[in-house]
C-alpha cells in the first residue's frame, strides 16, 4: 500500500435531487416500519422540476393489502394511507427547504405508483416450517474502518460531510440566510506514511440566493465558506498552498430537483466510504432491513469498526456474500491491509464464533442491531456512517463488540 498520495472524496447536501430522492424514499421506509416493523419495502423516487414521483414495491398490512376485500375498491390501499405517504413526502422536502419556484413542498405535483410486493420473492424471503428467512437478494456487501478520523472514518469523506453539515445548520438557523438547499463539497488531502497531514485542494459548490455570484456578495459567501471549511478541518491542515475552487462555474441560482433530476440510489459511494473501500454495488434508501443490500452493509461496517476500536488493526476492510432466499452467508473476508495485530484469517474465526451474532443470518443482524424501526430518513443525508450513535439511531456505529472480539482472540 502507498504511504505518500493526495487523495479525494466528495459529498453532496440534503438539497442534491439524488438526497432529496433518497430521504423521500427512507420516509416512506420509516412510515411502513412504524406501522408494521415487518414490512416490505422497496421504494425508488425521482424528482424533476415541480414533480416528485414514487416507484416500487410493499408489504404493510395496515397500508396495503390486495386480499383485503373492503380496500379493494381502492386499490388494495387502507383508508387514508396513500393522502398519509404523501404528507410523508411533502414533510420532507419541506423540511430539506425547498420553498422555490421550481420545486416547492406545497405545490409540487405529487404521483405514487407503489404497488404490492411480488408473491415470489415473498416467498423466497419468508420464513415457513423448517426454513429460515433467507436474504432478500443476491449480492456482495463491504464494511470499512480506519483511524483516520475519531468517527473511524475516512478523513477525506469526513471532512467533506461535515463541512456541508454545518452550512445546512447555518442556513436553517438563519447564520447564513444566502444559502439555498443544494450543495457539494469535495476534499483533496495530501497523505505521509499513509495518514493525512495537509488539505491541498477544496471545492465547495453552494446553491445561493440572487446576487450573491457577483462583487460583495459573492466575497460574503467566499469568506462564509472559507470560514466553515477552516473550522472543520485540523489546524494546520489548510495552507496558503491550499486551492480553493467555490461556486467555480459561477451562478448557482437554480438547484435541487429543479435544475437536474434526482434518483434514489445513485450516491452509493457518497452514501459509504467516499471511494476508499470497495462497494459492492447496491445502494441503501429506500429498502426495509430484509435487503442485504442495506443490513449487510450496515454489520459490515459494525465489524469493521469494532476491529479497529479493539486496536486489532489501524485499517479493516470485511466482505461479505448471500444469495436471494438463502440465510447463511456465503462467505465472510477480513482484511486488515498489513495492518492487523492478529491474523486476518483469526478474525475472521472470531467473528463467525460470537454466539451473539447468529451467524449474520438476515435475521440475527437485524436483531442485533434493531434494525426494523423508523431509524432511515436521518441516514439518507451526510453519509451511513461516521455518524454518532444515540438512541436507536446508527446502531451499526456501536463499539460494543470490542470485548466480544478481544476474548475471542485472547
Amino acid at each position: 500500500m502507498r504511504q505518500s498520495y493526495l487523495f479525494t472524496s466528495e459529498s453532496v447536501s440534503e438539497g442534491h435531487p439524488d438526497k432529496v430522492s433518497d430521504q423521500i424514499s427512507d420516509a416512506i421506509v420509516d412510515l411502513m416500519l412504524a406501522k408494521d416493523p415487518e414490512a416490505r419495502v422497496a421504494c425508488e423516487t425521482m424528482t424533476t422540476t415541480q414533480r416528485v414521483i414514487l416507484s416500487g414495491e410493499i408489504r404493510c398490512a395496515p397500508m396495503y393489502d390486495l386480499d383485503n376485500p373492503e380496500w379493494g375498491e381502492n386499490g388494495g390501499w387502507a383508508p387514508g394511507a396513500k393522502e398519509e405517504i404523501e404528507r410523508a413526502v411533502r414533510q420532507t422536502v419541506r423540511e430539506i427547504g425547498y420553498e422555490q419556484d421550481g420545486f416547492h413542498w406545497q405545490t409540487l405535483t405529487f404521483e405514487n405508483h407503489l404497488h404490492g410486493q411480488s408473491a415470489h420473492i415473498a416467498q423466497g424471503v419468508d420464513s415457513s416450517g423448517n426454513k429460515d428467512e433467507g436474504a432478500g437478494d443476491q449480492g456482495i456487501m463491504f464494511g470499512f474502518a480506519c483511524d483516520e478520523t475519531p468517527d473511524l472514518m475516512p478523513a477525506t469523506l469526513d471532512y467533506s460531510h461535515k463541512i456541508l453539515q454545518q452550512m445546512a445548520k447555518d442556513r436553517k438557523d438563519g447564520t447564513a440566510p444566502f444559502l439555498e438547499p443544494d450543495a457539494k463539497s469535495q476534499v483533496t488531502l495530501r497523505y505521509e506514511n499513509g495518514k493525512p497531514v495537509e488539505c491541498t485542494a477544496i471545492v465547495v459548490s453552494t446553491q445561493h440566493a440572487p446576487g450573491y455570484d457577483k462583487g460583495e456578495k459573492e466575497a460574503q459567501l467566499h469568506a462564509y465558506v472559507k470560514g466553515v471549511v477552516t473550522a472543520i478541518l485540523p489546524e494546520g491542515f489548510i495552507t496558503d498552498a491550499t486551492e480553493w475552487h467555490i461556486n467555480p462555474t459561477g451562478s448557482f441560482e437554480i438547484g435541487g430537483p429543479d435544475g437536474d433530476a434526482g434518483l434514489t440510489g445513485r450516491k452509493i459511494i457518497v452514501d459509504t466510504y467516499g471511494g476508499a473501500s470497495p462497494h459492492g454495488g447496491g445502494a441503501f434508501s429506500g429498502k426495509d432491513p430484509t435487503k442485504v443490500d442495506r443490513s449487510a452493509a450496515y454489520i459490515t461496517r459494525y465489524l469493521a469498526k469494532n476491529v479497529v476500536a479493539a486496536g486489532l488493526a489501524t485499517r479493516c476492510t470485511i466482505q461479505i456474500a448471500y444469495a436471494i432466499g438463502v440465510s447463511k452467508p456465503l462467505s465472510l473476508y477480513v482484511d486488515t491491509h498489513g495492518t492487523g495485530t492478529v491474523d486476518d484469517a483469526a478474525i475472521e474465526d472470531a467473528i463467525r464464533g460470537i454466539e451473539k451474532l447468529g451467524g449474520l443470518t438476515p435475521r440475527a443482524i437485524r436483531t442485533h442491531l434493531g434494525l426494523n424501526k423508523p431509524i432511515y430518513r436521518v441516514s439518507a443525508a451526510y453519509g451511513h456512517f461516521g455518524r454518532k450513535a444515540e438512541g436507536d439511531f446508527f446502531p451499526w456505529e456501536r463499539t460494543d463488540l470490542v470485548d466480544d472480539l478481544k476474548a475471542a482472540l485472547a
